[in-house]
């Protein structure tokens, strides 16, 4: 019998012991799937309200971002378009996530340069300034909502590349719909909580100053808790862990109409926050957002999943976690 020589039986055991290492580690993605449910990373998405089936997803970081932009520009009395605008310029610039680097001293959404007098680091690493300084510069550009979105986005940033804002419109505008408050229950998150040290109703209160500014709070009389009248979905408020948020407007449809965007606006916005800020329920004109592992859609809210009532808004209900 011919003789295995020392070679070829360490080549046998090198081979065992690296198919061994495989097993292992599809054992350990299995039960990780197991106990997980199979859990994909936490995402969200917009779907257009005109049923042609348009649909952007991304994360909740860049949720967050995105919510800050629209926020900032409606906060400023700014239309659709500039929102629009931004969120393509920072889709493009940042794919809307917060960065430390980039080409030179770029930082920050919008990649702007601190040598190039758009603030101090520390600043334009501020998503709420960063936005600030987009759409102050935005709105010396003569007419820009009747430019092409391209060239308004190049009047601003100064780009090398200014045909790339294109690609980015026509997710922008999904976007810019569900975050202005226009298309109602359109944006969803999965929800589920990123570990921050603290949450609740307080972080919820200084999200919406930083991002709107205090007339999100005191002009329209929000309160934590408050009274005890029934929320849309039953839980009462007044437990500590629901901020209320009023949106009524008198009979006429211009009011109407406007306090609804408003209204969808605030609920898509904390859906929006809803990982970072331990939101666990978001309920506003008859509908129900709930966090969940899988299904984050809105629902009918109310008794028997009938709608509260038929106006267009009454209040933007947002309930924590703790």
């Amino acid at each position: 019998m011919p003789k295995t020589s020392p070679s070829s039986r360490r080549g046998r055991l090198l081979r065992r012991g690296a198919a061994l290492l495989v097993l292992l580690a599809v054992a350990g993605y299995l039960a990780v799937q197991y106990v997980t449910g199979g859990a994909r990373t936490p995402g969200c998405a917009v779907v257009s309200a005109r049923g042609d089936g348009a649909r952007y997803e991304f994360t909740p970081e860049q949720a967050v971002n995105a919510a800050t932009i629209a926020a900032v520009g409606t906060g400023r009395g700014l239309p659709e378009r500039a929102v629009t605008i931004a969120l393509a310029t920072a889709l493009q610039e940042s794919a809307l996530r917060n960065i430390g680097h980039g080409d030179r001293d770029s930082l920050g959404l919008f990649q702007q340069r601190p040598s190039q007098g758009w603030g101090t680091e520390r600043q334009i690493m501020d998503p709420t300034y960063a936005a600030g300084a987009f759409y102050e510069h935005l709105v010396k550009v003569p007419d820009y909502t009747r430019l092409p979105l391209t060239q308004a986005a190049q009047r601003v940033q100064r780009s090398g590349f200014p045909e790339a804002y294109a690609k980015h419109e026509a997710d922008a505008e999904l976007l810019a719909a569900a975050l202005t408050g226009r298309a109602a229950a359109t944006l969803t998150c999965d929800g589920r909580p990123e570990t921050t040290p603290t949450a609740g109703t307080d972080r919820v209160r200084a999200a919406l100053v930083r991002d709107f500014g205090r007339d999100a709070l005191q002009s329209a009389a929000a309160e934590v808790g408050g009274t005890a009248s029934p929320s849309p979905s039953g839980v009462r408020d007044g437990d500590g862990r629901t901020v209320v948020l009023p949106v009524n407007a008198d009979g006429r449809d211009g009011k109407k109409r406007a306090a609804g965007e408003r209204g969808w606006q605030l609920a898509h916005w904390a859906v929006a926050n809803a990982s970072r800020l331990h939101i666990e329920r978001v309920a506003f004109a008859g509908r129900e957002w709930t966090a969940g592992h899988t299904d984050s859609r809105w629902r009918a809210s109310g008794a028997r999943g009938a709608p509260d009532s038929g106006s267009a808004a009454d209040a933007v209900r947002i309930t924590t976690s703790r």
